[in-house]
């Protein structure tokens, strides 16, 4: 439709709109953790631990006595950095990558194919896991670790939807031009898949504060004293019966994040699919 913005378009998706509430609400709860938490989210208080929800603390208190409320804050900016550090490196290096292969063609394009395949034959997880144990436990290794498995989906991705832009009738005009093969990547085939690596980008996030929950469940993430969601639920296992809360709130905000930015992902790709657009 003419005059149809895009963000016209996004308030008529359901998906984007409710993705795009939580995700800001995500992005918001981290931010305001910067400046303010109802408590301290290290201060210990034996003689509190273990406090039902109340008044005082809205979502209780853990074994230590510490105010899960604010520790679930806090942990927001734990996700927020692994996933946007790793995003970017997946990111940055796997567009680089799928738009060499697809420049270059040959035997570049299928060095480039085989040793991203070689990388899928292998659980993305257990190969995080394994660099992790590697390197030594710490946030810093997370990050780097689900930063490198991004890589090749982001290659794959890109080389993909780049060769389907190499054949179109202006990319030839712009050989015409005498444009070379870096220009024309640069100025026309980057700027024609941006919307498809865009929504890549939010479904990897999601997937990296996933991974950060894991390696942090698993003891190999984030490290104490740095909140982590995946470690709360780690250190609440023993008890899930006696205080459920102390699963339940890490769990529900680790829902919430991923499926907000699932939702965002999937309003994206419908907005900028023309082929989608015209269906509706």
């Amino acid at each position: 439709m003419q005059g149809d913005t895009f963000l016209a378009r996004g308030l008529r998706n359901r998906s984007f709109v409710a993705g795009g509430l939580l995700t800001l609400a995500l992005v918001a709860v981290a931010l305001l953790s910067l400046a303010w938490t109802p408590h301290d989210p290290l201060r210990i208080s034996i003689p509190t631990r273990f406090a039902p929800p109340s008044a005082t603390h809205w979502l209780g208190t853990d074994q230590f006595g510490r105010d899960v409320l604010s520790y679930i804050m806090v942990g927001a900016q734990t996700s927020l950095t692994v996933g946007i550090v790793s995003v970017v490196i997946g990111m940055t290096f796997g567009v680089t990558l799928g738009l060499c292969a697809s420049a270059a063609r040959g035997a570049v394009e299928e060095a480039i194919m085989r040793a991203a395949d070689f990388i899928f034959a292998f659980p993305a997880i257990l190969l995080a896991i394994m660099l992790v144990a590697t390197l030594g436990p710490g946030a810093v290794n997370a990050i780097v670790a689900i930063g490198i498995f991004s890589i090749p989906e982001f290659a794959r991705l890109t080389r993909g939807a780049a060769n389907a832009i190499w054949v179109r009738e202006f990319i030839l005009a712009a050989r015409a031009a005498g444009k070379g093969d870096a220009r024309i990547t640069i100025e026309h085939v980057l700027p024609n898949i941006a919307s498809v690596i865009i929504v890549q980008v939010t479904i990897r996030f999601a997937l990296a504060i996933l991974a950060e929950a894991a390696l942090s469940y698993l003891g190999i993430g984030s490290q104490p004293p740095t909140p982590s969601w995946g470690r709360m639920l780690a250190e609440a296992q023993t008890r899930i019966f006696q205080n459920a809360w102390l699963a339940v709130f890490p769990g529900i905000a680790i829902a919430l994040s991923v499926l907000g930015l699932n939702l965002l992902g999937d309003g994206l790709r419908d907005i900028t699919d023309p082929r989608l657009a015209r269906k509706r």
